[in-house]
């Protein structure tokens, strides 16, 4: 068990979101946050997705209130746009940060350890 003033606190794990921190619906809204929107096609092919399972996660993340979903026709054609909303972009930068902070444990642990060699 580690010594200092980490061994009191709550382990940065217990501060992720498992509603953002699911492997695609993360990889949807990084998306999201690069390009600010993006079309479902663009999102299924980036994230190798099929339809199905990408529209079950949009639709989640939606429910959330972290992105919308726009229906709309361009030249008689179907195409759904999605945009990562502020609460969303909120929610993934706090998502970050205890990712962050995982990261600095565990560099600071390899550090450690190379001290005591």
């Amino acid at each position: 068990m580690p010594d200092g003033p980490e061994s009191n606190a709550d382990h940065p794990t217990l501060a992720l979101d498992e509603l953002i921190h699911q492997r695609t619906r993360l990889g949807i809204l990084t998306v999201l946050a690069e390009a600010g929107r993006s079309d479902f096609a663009y999102l299924r092919d980036t994230l190798r997705l099929t339809d199905g399972n990408l529209s079950r996660h949009l639709q989640t993340l939606a429910d959330a209130q972290l992105l919308t979903v726009d229906k709309v026709f361009e030249k008689r054609r179907p195409r759904t746009w999605v945009e990562i909303t502020e609460t969303g972009r909120a929610a993934l930068d706090t998502q970050i940060e205890v990712l962050r902070d995982l990261l600095a444990r565990v560099e600071r642990g390899r550090d450690h350890s190379k001290e005591q060699q």
